[in-house]
Formats: structure tokens, sequence, C-alpha cells
């Protein structure tokens, strides 16, 4: 994943060259297109890059219900709507608990804010081709490929993302081309092939086409 190419939110021509791409190159997909109708992939560009990592981690695992109590009592603990590494460091574990995260996550977002204080530039990494930023963000403890795949899609809009391990992506696909159990990563990436260098707005249709959700739509 190579492509740095993103959603261009004053360009609504992206998104259709992309849907023409898929439909020309993929006969199945042509059909989930069909079925969905226009894509409204969204890019969340809220706050910053710190506070949408520290809310993905928060959000893993449990309800979004639950992720959204915590995280409103989480901003209403350090006075602000995006929390920053310095209000999480500055918090204790007393303090952190009481609002709901569990000891793991609040290991998770004191090694996240530790190493955005320590030079971590999240900045510079989103200039950075896919690859790099994933490899750049796993270092973080609690951010995983997923995790951070999810970043770049709903964050920063790029169109070249095959979330493999996905269940919602796997299941889809299984479905789409009636396969027999869900399939494997490598056969995934063999399948995707054609779709490059749309393999985001793919998975987009793909999600859409099971149960009309996306991960942190």
């Amino acid at each position: 994943m190579r492509d740095t190419s993103t959603v261009n939110d004053h360009d609504p021509g992206s998104l259709r060259r992309a849907v023409d791409h898929i439909r020309r190159v993929d006969p199945v997909l042509a059909r989930v297109v069909r079925d969905v109708g226009p894509c409204r992939l969204v890019v969340d560009r809220r706050g910053g890059a710190f506070a949408s990592l520290a809310e993905a981690i928060l959000y893993q695992q449990i309800t979004g219900k639950a992720a959204l109590s915590i995280h409103r009592r989480l901003c209403a603990l350090v006075g602000r709507r995006h929390p920053r590494p310095e209000d999480l460091l500055a918090a204790s574990d007393a303090q952190l608990r009481e609002v709901g995260l569990s000891r793991q996550k609040i290991r998770y977002l004191r090694d996240l804010s530790e190493k955005v204080s320590n030079g971590l530039s999240l900045t510079r990494i989103s200039r950075l081709p896919d690859d790099d930023v994933i490899a750049a963000l796993t270092t973080v403890m609690g951010i995983g490929r997923w995790t951070a795949e999810m970043f770049l899609i709903f964050r920063h809009g790029r169109l070249d993302v095959l979330p493999v391990d996905d269940y919602g992506v796997r299941k889809a696909m299984q479905r789409a081309y009636r396969m027999r159990a869900l399939p494997k990563p490598e056969r995934m990436r063999r399948l995707a092939e054609p779709w490059r260098p749309y393999r985001t707005v793919a998975s987009w249709y793909l999600w859409k086409s099971i149960d009309g959700t996306v991960p942190l739509d």
C-alpha cells in the first residue's frame, strides 16, 4: 500500500472515479455497488490525530454506547472536548479508572501519550505511505494493524487500504463471492488486486453490503 491518494472533500468526483473503476474491473462488486448505491465514505477530521487514536483505543472491545459514555466522562475529567497527551499523563490511574477505563486501556493511552510527547509526530506520520504509517502506529501499545488501517481510512481518507483482518470485510467477501469459508488474507489480497488503487472504497461497499454499517462510521 504505497499510494497516499486520499478522499478529497472538495472533489466529489474522486469517489465517482473509484466506483467507476471498481464496477469496470469486478462484475461481482459491480452488483454490490448497484445494490448499495452511491458511495458515502465519511472522513472525520474533527479534533486532532491524537484524539482520534485515543478514541479508537477507548472504543476497542466494548459497545459503542459504553465507549461513548466513558469518552464523555473522560472529556469532562480533563475539561476538553478532545483530550491531549498532557491531559492523560496528568490524570491519575484512580481518576481514569473512575471514568470507566480498564487498567489495560489506561496503559495503552499512557503509552500513546508518552510516545507523542516524546517525539512521535502524528503530523509527520500522516504524510507517509500507508505501510509506513501502519509500521509507526503499531509501535504504540494497544494499536494493532486494524486500528492503524481504520485511522488511515476514516481519519485520512486513504483510498487504497484493504483491511484483511476485518471480520465484516471477510464475511461480506465470503457472501459476495460465494465462498465456503471466510477467506484468508492472501486470497483476499489476490482477489482485491484489480481494485487498486481504490481498495478502501471496495471495502466500504463490502461493509455496507452485509448490515449497512462500517467501523467508526
